[in-house]
This record gives C-alpha cells, structure tokens and sequence, in this order.
C-alpha cells in the first residue's frame, strides 16, 4: 500500500500514521522527521536560518525520494505538504491521499501545547490561535479536499481506519 496522511499540523497524521504501519507492516516516514534527519536541524531552525521556501523544497524533494526508493508506505505528509510545488497532485499519481479533517477545536487544544515547536504558531498569542488556524485552514482545505479520501478523527479507531481503507 501507499498511503499520504495530510492534514492541519495537529491533525493526528503521525500518530495514525504508525499505527497504520504496525497494523499493515509497511514502512512508516513521517516527513518532516525523515527531513530534520538529513538536515540536522528541528523544523523551527530550518524556517529561521533558511526560510519556508528552502524547506519546502526540501520537502518536496523528500516526498519524490520516497516514494521513488519505496515500493510501499505510509506517510505522515507536513500539514502544508499538499499545498506546495503542485504535491497533492504527485502524491494522488502515486497512491492513495486521505485526509484527516479533524475538528477546528480539538486543533487549537492540541496545539497550544505543542505551539513552540510549530514554526508557524511561534509568535501567535494564545487568544488569536483559534482564528490563525481557522484561516490557515481555510486557504489549505482546497487542497485537503482533493484526497482520494476523507476520514473524520474523532472517534476514529485503527479498526475503523483499515475498514475505511479496505472499503475504499
């Protein structure tokens, strides 16, 4: 199989995607893992000494990589992934997309935990989070929306998400 998570950051795109991977056996790649290995710098560093661009073409030439050297995966894309260097389209060429639309509010409780490892929130105060993400979101969701698949998270179980996939 191969599988695209992509969703807002947050959405629940690494831990679903391991647990898919142990269930199935394929390989498992969270992106911007496999990328702040070859580059040796956090996510956060590469946005403030290199730039957004420099790392989504980085992350582009990451996605294309794997899915060259691997014959089967699951991978957890970067929530901006779909959005950059026309990837939704590459990665629907080559396996199955599915999105984890994952409610606007479980994102900001999620989120304001894990603000300071998220270039993007860095520098949002508290009170303004609900309404960046609902914006960000709104500009990402055309692209969201072109999955091959569509997967609430809320109450979502491995059991329902293999259902899902065998179903589709």
């Amino acid at each position: 199989m191969r599988l695209f998570l992509i969703g807002f950051m947050g959405s629940g795109k690494s831990h679903w995607g391991r647990l898919l991977a142990q269930q199935i056996g394929d390989p498992f790649f969270d992106l911007d893992h496999v990328i702040v290995e070859s580059e040796q710098k956090t996510v956060a560093r590469i946005f403030a000494e290199l730039g957004e661009e420099y790392f989504r073409i980085k992350e582009k030439e990451t996605l294309e990589r794997l899915v060259e050297e691997n014959p089967a995966f699951i991978i957890s894309c970067g929530g901006g992934t779909p959005c950059f260097f026309n990837n939704i389209s590459f990665m629907k060429r080559y396996g199955t997309v599915v999105w984890l639309n994952t409610d606007l509010n479980v994102l900001v409780q999620r989120l304001l935990k894990e603000k300071d490892t998220r270039p993007l929130l860095r520098d949002i105060p508290e009170e303004e989070m609900k309404s960046f993400i609902m914006k960000k979101l709104l500009g990402r969701k055309q692209y969201y929306q072109q999955a091959h698949l569509i997967v609430n998270e809320d109450a979502l179980t491995v059991d329902t998400f293999m259902k899902i996939l065998t179903d589709a």
